[in-house]
């Protein structure tokens, strides 16, 4: 019986003092991997589409019936918690991802999962592949909202704020290392605003000795602590080369992709910076909202009739992708077909977009900085409409604040197409 911290052999002994003989501590090769990972942080972000000045929350659940994911606790905080993480979270501002134990996925199945997950998933969650990628989500996490499963500890062993939606001491041994944290950990609040309790959580955090001491008695060293373990059970000698375990490989790219109608606030500063925050499908207006709002809606929207109220219409793709229109052609058939829209939008790149507005001008959107350009054509629709026209060829500059985030945007006239300039919608 292999053990990473010499406190479980104590507890062995006293549960089972005649397992004792079969005890070996041989460290913690999982958390080994993710020590010896940390340096790739930022790799494993941009991997997860977190941009800068984003925060990453890290959902994730255990296997049980009382954990986040299950349906047996004193409060079901899922359901009423997956909403109002993409909805109360601005999306320029938060990536959500969620990592959830494989016998769930093998319980329900990928199929009744993924549609539990879907809305969540339309309005930008990630689901992160729950045994090769889970780590890496982990070390890239900026908060982890979990419960009394091993990732929530591992975090914290790790330094990373951890706030508890679901606490079940039973589940646990009393006397362990997980208990006590989960005694002594932040507890999430589903009736309240989640923005206020993160900020609380990131200002106040300050890593909890426990989980970082008694995660492994021996960090970095499980690798060579196994191997000898193993050669001495086979009883012929040992390599000579050093024992090594596999790094972590590199996630693929996976940036967010909304196909969920999104609630846009836009105001202009003292500074004339345009500040921009979009709220994926909020069920109501955030308390502290200020600005003009605007509705902004993916082409690939699973309800159709949010396109006949958008006043921004957006589709993501290469400007020379054959299975598409150009860029032009396709802005020019969504205004033509869907009258409210003012403004059609084609995101080229994490630097570009295309964007021809109701009035006949077309545009074309340039950033100094990777990010969604969707919210640089939201800024420009502000733009349009509260300030004077842009309709010199010279360049104009937007400066575009997301979150924390500043952005220089280019913005350029193409040409006026008079066509559409002759069909006015509202």
């Amino acid at each position: 019986m292999v053990f990473s911290h010499p406190e479980q052999i104590d507890r062995l002994a006293e549960s089972c003092p005649t397992a004792l003989s079969t005890a070996v501590l041989a460290g913690d090769p999982c958390f080994d991997r993710i020590l010896a990972a940390r340096h790739h942080r930022d790799r494993y972000r941009r991997a997860l589409g977190v941009r800068p000045g984003q925060r990453l929350v890290l959902l994730n659940s255990t296997w049980n019936p009382t954990s986040l994911f299950g349906d047996s606790g004193p409060e079901d905080v899922l359901p009423l918690l997956l909403p109002r993480l993409t909805s109360e979270l601005p999306a320029d501002e938060y990536r959500v991802a969620a990592v959830l134990h494989p016998n769930i996925w093998h319980g329900h199945g990928p199929g009744q999962v993924r549609l539990w997950l879907d809305k969540a998933r339309r309005a930008g969650l990630a689901l992160v592949d729950p045994l090769e990628g889970w780590r890496q989500a982990l070390i890239a996490a900026d908060v982890v909202l979990g419960d009394f499963g091993s990732v929530s500890y591992y975090a914290a062993a790790c330094g990373t704020p951890v706030l508890l939606g679901a606490a079940d001491p039973e589940a646990l041994g009393p006397e362990s290392p997980v208990a006590a944290f989960v005694r002594d950990a932040p507890r999430l609040d589903p009736y309240s605003a989640l923005p206020p309790q993160l900020d609380e959580l990131v200002a106040e955090h300050r890593p909890l000795a426990g989980p970082a001491t008694l995660t492994s008695s021996v960090p970095g060293e499980s690798a060579a602590l196994l191997r000898d373990l193993f050669y001495r059970m086979i009883g012929i000698p040992e390599p000579a080369a050093p024992a090594v375990l596999d790094p972590l490989p590199l996630p693929p790219y996976e940036p967010p992709l909304r196909t969920a109608p999104l609630r846009v606030l836009t105001r202009a500063t003292a500074d004339d910076t345009i500040a921009v925050q979009r709220f994926a499908e909020p069920r109501y207006e955030p308390d502290d909202a200020e600005g003009e709002g605007h509705l902004a809606v993916h082409e690939e929207t699973i309800d159709p009739g949010a396109l006949t109220i958008a006043d921004v219409i957006l589709r993501y793709g290469a400007a020379d992708d054959p299975r598409f229109d150009s860029p032009h052609e396709w802005a020019a058939d969504v205004l033509d077909r869907y009258r409210s829209a003012s403004l059609a939008a084609y995101v080229t790149s994490p630097h570009e977009c295309e964007v021809l507005h109701r009035g006949g001008l077309r545009y074309k959107l340039t950033s100094d900085t990777a990010g969604d350009p969707a919210a640089h054509a939201s800024a420009l629709y502000a733009r349009l409409h509260t300030g004077p026209p842009i309709v010199t060829p010279e360049d104009t500059t937007l400066t575009v604040k997301t979150g924390s985030h500043l952005a220089r945007v280019h913005v350029t006239v193409v040409r006026e197409d008079t066509e559409h300039a002759a069909r006015p919608g509202r």
